[in-house]
């Protein structure tokens, strides 16, 4: 129904009640003795004077005057309203409101008329009055403002039209936008300002400030911040922390936010004694302490011990107790710093859960709310699972606020759990580039989506073009597998790569991976997939009968390309293998951020064991972990030890040379691509090892003299390492052609770098001296790379 025909509707129903009124006198100032009959009406055009009257009538009882004009003018139907007497009538004239024949906005840009039009409260075909057009210009400036314009303006024009009818049309100036350009912490002793910024969501401005949309002042994301601050300090056992202050300043001349934080940290505790005391019957605390994820003389954690509780609930309820809750006493030591935790397990009421109802979820669908739930309606009500729920939601990164609440049900052993979201965008269009300088230029463009169809399963396709390597990869992955918290993909790529400087074949890969993901703990994640990989090798005829005078590729090459056959026949020599390798991977990661860690760890252990078909037969292993942490709160030093190690043993047969390990200035900087190990030292050519280690400890930070925002830093590195062990069974003969030499010498270099915290990812320039080498590996000083996409 339309505004224009509610509102009549509205005046026709007042005026229906009010006639059925009794005839009143109306006295006082208006004059005793008149009757409502004696009420005159004038200027009404599409207000009927009968509704007029009743109005007067019902509020001028005692005369008053004020009375009737302040009934009128509230119902927002009249400009005007004057009353006066004439002879023994009481004469009430009427200015009518405009209806409002339309509504536009000139001169938005940054926001669509759509958006414009629900922040206003008038509509099209209602009723037009000035405090509601003034009214409505205050909602449009607090809009703009939540946008970070601040300067932004709304000028309100008013067109008339016949019939009083009008047109309204808000001119708009947007004006510039309205950044913070500094976030600063005041108070704060063991973290460093940069520190702080990565917990907060507001972000200074930058040279590259128009790819932002969180630089702007955002009263509610202010709030935000100071809970996430409140949170990275109580996990981090700072449990008297406080925000004292939080504040944006409006330089109106300069057109900038500058956001303070004032913090009091108080001091850093430890757990003190733990235990766990229990008043179900047949339950005994002891049963229950390996729930317990608190362990004394660790680092307090205000998350750890949400998650203790939700575990000791867990627990209770697999030994028969589905209504237990938890509750903790924390006892604190000031002067040891310790806080004592005792956690009381006790029979909770008897409360099941009638309903769940999932709102503001336009997009997704209700089981992609419903399945982070270890409850269904019916169940026991438990309380930590709400909060456990809770969490799991936010880390879907499905939407932009998650609130669960709950309600009283139909019966006072019933409770509804209402459910809260706020949808964001989730699919992506990115464009991206990178350089290092063994495989140049290489751009891409990918496509992805967290919220497939509105179920929460995620897709990728990119495509990867460069001077030496192109491909496409296509990714899929369904988080819930048949309804179980077990995640199954699958991947398919084709990728290839030319023959370049460090490599004197073109390689091409096709195959795909089927992979499932069982998450054991918050941070643990156990994996197993199948790989099959189809490899083509290509050798030019010239590489081939050439190499005696151009050295172009070894005889180890050859021979391999060519498997027994004889390398020197003429035309383009080829090779086509399978490989077939079921494999499983172990992740441990508790970083802070994934692409600009500062602290806490990532370690990858992974097995592949090619020989379920196919032509290739070895089990490979790897491992990767590494360690970051702040060193130096003051200076934002954040230091990063990494240790990585591999080995490949042949099943039955050799490990041809492809299949080896080949290590270069990517582990040890300061050497060439494939720049050290086994190495054909008559072309030069590297053979690659079967077993490998690197060791690397870096310190970075800020650039002295830069704006730490502008995310500019330096770094000082030592990298260290081996490759040795190439399978000399699957090489020819050594002959004067042919050289080949395997040391086990340990390579190591030194050197400083500088990297660019960009919006499209880190790009990094390091310069590396080798301080230990054999006088065949292949040195690279200079080092460029990164990339990403955005």
């Amino acid at each position: 129904m339309s505004s224009f025909a509610t509102t009549m509707k509205k005046t026709a129903l007042v005026a229906a009640l009010l006639t059925t009124v009794a005839p009143v006198v109306v006295g006082g100032a208006f004059g005793a003795g008149v009757a409502k009959a004696d009420v005159i009406v004038r200027g009404n055009q599409r207000i009927e004077s009968e509704t007029i009257r009743s109005y007067v009538v019902q509020n001028a009882k005692g005369g008053d005057t004020d009375a009737v004009l302040k009934a009128l003018y509230a119902t927002d139907l009249f400009a005007d309203v004057r009353v006066s007497r004439e002879g023994g009538s009481t004469v009430v004239t009427v200015t009518e409101n405009p209806q409002i024949n339309k509504i536009a906005f000139e001169g938005n840009k940054r926001l669509t008329d759509d958006q414009l039009k629900q922040v206003i409260q008038m509509k099209s075909r209602g009723f037009m009055s000035k405090s509601d057009v003034q009214s409505d210009t205050q909602r449009l400036l607090e809009a703009y403002r939540r946008n970070g314009r601040y300067r932004a303006a709304v000028d309100p024009k008013i067109i008339s039209l016949p019939d009083n009818r009008v047109n309204l049309v808000y001119e708009i100036d947007e004006g510039d936008k309205t950044a913070v350009t500094r976030i600063s912490f005041s108070g704060n002793k063991s973290y460093s300002n940069g520190r702080l910024r990565d917990i907060v969501k507001t972000r200074e401005t930058g040279l590259l400030g128009w790819l932002r949309t969180t630089d702007t002042y955002d009263p509610d994301r202010l709030q935000q911040d100071q809970d996430a601050l409140r949170k990275f300090y109580m996990k981090n056992g700072y449990a008297d922390f406080r925000v004292v202050s939080a504040t944006a300043d409006l330089d109106r001349e300069r057109n900038v936010f500058f956001v303070g934080f004032t913090i009091d940290e108080g001091d850093q505790y430890s757990y003190g004694d733990i235990d766990v005391q229990t008043s179900l019957a047949n339950l005994d605390g002891r049963q229950l302490s390996s729930a317990v994820g608190t362990k004394s003389g660790n680092v307090y954690s205000s998350e750890e011990v949400e998650k203790t509780m939700e575990e000791l609930s867990l627990a209770a309820s697999r030994a028969g107790y589905p209504f237990a809750q938890v509750r903790p006493r924390a006892v604190r030591d000031y002067a040891k710093h310790t806080i004592s935790i005792t956690y009381y397990v006790e029979e909770g009421p008897r409360v099941y859960v009638e309903r769940i109802n999932v709102r503001g979820n336009d997009r997704t669908r209700d089981y992609v709310v419903r399945r982070e739930f270890d409850m269904a309606e019916g169940d026991a009500f438990n309380k930590a699972l709400v909060s456990k729920a809770e969490r799991r939601l936010n880390r879907l990164g499905l939407f932009k606020n998650v609130k669960v609440a709950t309600e009283s049900g139909s019966a006072p052993d019933k409770i509804v759990v209402n459910v809260d979201v706020e949808e964001q965008p989730t699919g992506e269009i990115g464009f991206g580039a990178g350089y290092s300088t063994a495989d140049g230029v290489i751009g891409d463009v990918s496509f992805s989506e967290k919220n497939f169809l509105g179920r929460g399963q995620y897709v990728k396709a990119s495509v990867q073009y460069g001077k030496s390597t192109r491909g496409f990869v296509f990714s899929f992955t369904e988080p819930y597998f048949l309804g179980y918290r077990i995640s199954a993909g699958f991947d398919v790529y084709r990728k290839e790569a030319l023959a370049n400087s460090y490599r004197s074949y073109d390689e091409r890969n096709t195959g795909g991976t089927l992979r499932f993901g069982l998450p054991i703990s918050e941070n643990l994640t156990f994996g197993v997939s199948y790989n099959i990989n189809q490899q083509e090798l290509k050798l030019a005829s010239t590489q081939a009968n050439d190499v005696l005078t151009d050295g172009e590729a070894s005889l180890a090459y050859k021979y391999y390309v060519c498997g027994a056959s004889n390398c020197s026949s003429v035309g383009t020599l080829s090779r086509t293998r399978l490989t077939s390798a079921p494999g499983f991977n172990l992740v441990y990661n508790s970083l802070d951020n994934v692409q600009f860690p500062r602290d806490g760890i990532y370690a990858k252990w992974t097995e592949e064991f090619a020989g379920a078909g196919g032509d290739a037969r070895y089990i490979r292993s790897q491992v990767d972990a590494r360690y970051y942490r702040e060193l130096w709160a003051d200076w934002g030093v954040i230091g990063m030890a990494r240790a990585r190690a591999g080995n490949i043993t042949g099943v039955g047969k050799k490990v041809e040379v492809i299949d080896n390990f080949f290590q270069g200035g990517e582990t040890i900087r300061g050497f060439a691509s494939q720049g050290y190990g086994p190495r054909d030292t008559y072309t030069k050519e590297a053979l690659g090892g079967r077993n490998f280690w690197t060791a690397t400890v870096e310190a970075s930070m800020p650039v002295p003299g830069t704006p730490e925002e502008f995310g500019l830093y330096m770094s000082a590195f030592a990298d260290a390492g081996q490759l040795w062990s190439v399978d000399k069974s699957s090489l020819p003969v050594a002959s004067a052609t042919f050289d080949p030499v395997d040391d086990n010498k340990v390579r190591a270099s030194v050197g400083v770098g500088i990297m660019w915290r960009s919006p499209f990812g880190p790009l990094r320039a390091d310069f590396g001296i080798p301080v230990s080498k054999s006088k065949y590996d292949q040195t690279q000083v200079f080092r460029f790379s990164g990339g990403t996409t955005f």
